[in-house]
């Protein structure tokens, strides 16, 4: 039974992988599916960096969310297994946005908090037409939009505090590795662009 439990637990906290993939994918970056309220948020986010859509907001639909998910779970795996797998979407959902706004506030810890900042500016700062998984890969290799994150160029009004040196303005050096200042390789024409595309 406990395992039984887990594994649908497992089961929905990959679903949210999916999920947070197409939802950012799709949702926020295709026109197709505008206007959407997800898009308005998502654009603000990528043209201003530090903003995130307020936690009331997302609160208040994972109220809604969470047993409509778990009522539909449990037509199909019954009520057990559909409670288990709704509870793995919804604790790896808060998961994906503490992840995701850390990567904004504060310098990756570990292997993965280092990788997983890299992954998600390259979609940020390099091209937002790639890298839409935030806490996997998994659906960018899926979906053919993995691009493997090299150097960063990130714009000087985008730039992180955690980034830049409060003494000279540039890069601290423990990231410059990774990441350097100055304008996009792709231009001013192609970040309007994807700005627009994400409008």
């Amino acid at each position: 039974m406990i395992v039984d439990i887990v594994v649908f637990a497992v089961l929905g906290a990959f679903t949210w992988t999916l999920l947070e993939y197409t939802i950012h994918r799709w949702l926020g970056h295709d026109r197709r599916f505008r206007p959407n309220p997800f898009a308005k948020e998502h654009v603000r986010h990528h043209v201003e960096g530090d903003y995130f859509a307020p936690t009331w907001k997302k609160l208040l639909l994972s109220l809604f969310v969470a047993p409509v998910v778990a009522a539909l779970a449990s037509l199909g795996m019954g009520e057990r297994r559909g409670i288990a797998f709704a509870a793995g979407l919804m604790v790896f959902y808060g998961a994906y946005e503490l992840l995701h706004r850390r990567e904004h506030t504060h310098a990756g810890i570990g292997a993965y908090g280092r990788w997983a900042r890299r992954h998600h500016f390259l979609h940020h700062f390099v091209d937002g037409r790639m890298n839409h998984g935030v806490t996997t890969p998994i659906w960018d290799f899926v979906f053919g939009t993995y691009q493997k994150p090299t150097q960063i160029v990130v714009p000087p009004k985008l730039c992180m505090t955690w980034l830049r040196d409060p003494a000279t303005g540039d890069i601290k050096k423990e990231h410059a590795a990774v990441f350097s200042l100055g304008k996009s390789p792709r231009g001013k024409q192609a970040e309007e662009s994807d700005a627009a595309r994400a409008a």
